[in-house]
This record gives structure tokens, C-alpha cells and sequence, in this order.
């Protein structure tokens, strides 16, 4: 018999934190894991369960990070160019060939295959050549996240994220995660993120924060660098639905034994929408029919707030 879902309280936070790889190598891990650990009980936070390694092959094989930053990863792994959404008029004034016929001659290609295309370009390789593009003003960016390249005549999408992904999938590289939790009443969303966690910007974070603590004793720690922007030591979640999203990612939960999915269901918004969601699509986020992204449109709610922001959002997606 299945073990019974956990049953949680509406007012439950929920979230999934990841100690990033640089800060997860073995120098530095069990140090940073303590960090990590003390930090959230002073602030009345609490871990579900025993934090999960997760290795390079696993996230690789399982495109973890790649649906973690699906907007991007969609141009640069998952999706092949003639399934993007591409502005034809914008393609065609940047590179003066229109969209359909480069597609059509075979010259476009999703970043994973770009890199193969130009001579079997590493990570590394690959990012030289995508800054170079953007230096030589051969590049356009479409959206937010979304950006096309022209290398050695052919058009290459999202070319930066393979360096991103790099950080992750090399071997040898592994993640932290943790799922964790505690009562709105006590603690908001916007202070977890801003006072817990401390912002993205390591050097801004305050003392007391995880990121801070990481960023002011690094080589205590033993990380091989100071903390930056890009390499802050963890990663968490931005709202409810963003940790239930992650969850369901990382940990593979499905949304009857998250928190945050419980209380939308709850709440009659259904399974389908919920993994809908997951991938942060634009959705109408008024009655004006403007549209948006899913995940801004609920970040740093808690979790009543988020429901009821939810709520509006399903009515109007309808």
C-alpha cells in the first residue's frame, strides 16, 4: 500500500533550495551544508527530510536544469527552431533574409545543435563565439531570454545557455537540495527570500542571510572563489507555485503531496493547469487580456495570497 500524502495547512511556505555546484564541490560541501542547515533553523524554517545530492548525469540525463530554466532552455535544448515563436518582420530587418527561408535552408538550429554544427564547439567554445556576436552586433534579442545569433551564415538560438548548463552537467558537478517549510504567520515570503536567503547579489546580502554568510567566509568554507552574482552559493525558490513547480522538477513530487498543490486543487484549479504552469508560460494577467509571466505573476506571495492570485489567473486563462 502507498504511504498516505502528507496533509498540509494553506497557510503552509514551501519551497526548494539548492546549494549550487560551486559551492557543492567536495572542499566545501559539508561546510556549506552547515551553513545552509543553521541558517534555516534561526530562522524557524524547516527541512523536509534528509537534503537530496543530486549528480551531473542525473541532471543531464533527466534535463533538470534544462526545465528549471525552461524559458531559456526551450530555445537551447528542448525545442528545435521551427517549433519557436519567432517575430518573422524582426528576424528578417536584423538579418535580411526572411525566417521561413533560413528555416526552410536549413540554416537554423537550437543551440545543442548549433554547437555541433559549427565544428563540434564545446560549452566553452560555444559562449567565446556568442559573445564575439554580440560584439560584432550580429545578434537580436527577441524577448525576454531570447536570443538569436548569425555564426558562420547560420542562426543559432540561445547560445549562452550551454556555458549556464555546463555548470551544471559537467562531471563531477552535483547540487544540494532541500525541501523546506514553515507557517506564513511566522515568517513572509518576501523576508525569506531578502533576509533568509539574502539577494542575488551576494556583497548586498546581509550578514545573517545564507548568502551573506557564504559570500563574507568563503574560504573558510573552502569555495575555490569569492561568491558573485551568477555563483551565490544557493538557489531558491521565488513563490509558492515556484517551489511546488520545483518539486515537481527536481524531486519529481507530484502536486497532491506538495503544499502549495494541495491548496490549489483545493482552490479547483486542476492538475493539467498546474504542470501547465510549471514551464513559466505567458498567461493573460488581467482583464485587459494583457499577458505575462505565470511565475512573476505570483512571486513573493505567500501562500493564501499566491492561491487567490492563482485563482484569478485560472479564471482568466480559461
Amino acid at each position: 500500500m502507498a504511504d498516505a500524502a502528507p496533509v498540509f495547512k494553506c497557510t503552509t511556505n514551501q519551497a526548494f533550495i539548492f546549494i549550487k555546484p560551486h559551492a557543492a564541490e567536495d572542499s566545501c560541501m559539508e561546510n556549506v551544508k552547515t551553513v545552509v542547515a543553521a541558517k534555516l533553523a534561526d530562522a524557524g524554517i524547516s527541512i523536509n527530510g534528509e537534503p537530496l545530492v543530486i549528480d551531473s548525469k542525473a541532471i543531464d540525463e533527466g534535463k533538470l536544469i534544462d526545465t528549471h530554466y525552461y524559458a531559456i532552455a526551450s530555445k537551447a535544448t528542448l525545442k528545435k527552431p521551427a517549433e519557436l515563436n519567432v517575430p518573422a518582420d524582426k528576424f528578417e530587418a536584423k538579418f535580411g533574409v526572411s525566417w521561413q527561408s533560413a528555416l526552410d535552408d536549413g540554416l537554423c538550429f537550437n543551440a545543442i545543435d548549433g554547437a555541433k554544427e559549427l565544428g563540434g564547439l564545446d560549452a566553452k567554445g560555444l559562449e567565446q563565439r556568442w559573445r564575439q556576436a554580440k560584439k560584432d552586433d550580429v545578434m537580436i534579442k527577441f524577448g525576454g531570454g531570447f536570443y538569436c545569433a548569425k555564426l558562420d551564415g547560420k542562426y543559432v538560438f540561445n547560445g549562452f545557455f550551454m556555458s549556464m548548463r555546463d555548470t551544471y552537467v559537467a562531471e563531477g558537478k552535483k547540487i544540494v537540495g532541500y525541501s523546506v517549510s514553515w507557517d506564513e504567520s511566522s515568517l513572509s515570503w518576501e523576508d525569506f527570500r531578502g533576509k533568509v536567503l539574502g539577494p542575488t547579489d551576494p556583497s548586498t546580502a546581509p550578514a545573517d542571510s545564507i548568502r551573506g554568510a557564504i559570500y563574507a567566509n568563503w574560504e573558510k568554507l573552502g569555495l575555490a572563489k569569492q561568491p558573485d552574482t551568477g555563483d551565490n552559493g544557493v538557489h531558491a525558490s521565488a513563490s509558492p507555485y515556484e517551489g511546488l513547480a520545483e518539486h515537481m522538477n527536481w524531486l519529481k513530487k507530484k502536486p497532491e503531496n506538495c503544499a502549495f498543490g494541495q491548496t490549489m486543487m483545493k482552490c479547483g484549479i486542476s492538475a493539467e493547469t498546474i504542470s501547465a504552469w510549471s514551464t513559466d508560460p505567458q498567461v493573460v494577467i488581467n482583464s485587459s487580456g494583457e499577458k505575462g509571466s505565470c511565475f512573476d505573476a505570483l512571486e513573493d506571495m505567500d501562500s493564501l495570497a499566491c492561491a487567490a492570485e492563482a485563482t484569478k489567473l485560472n479564471l482568466l486563462n480559461m
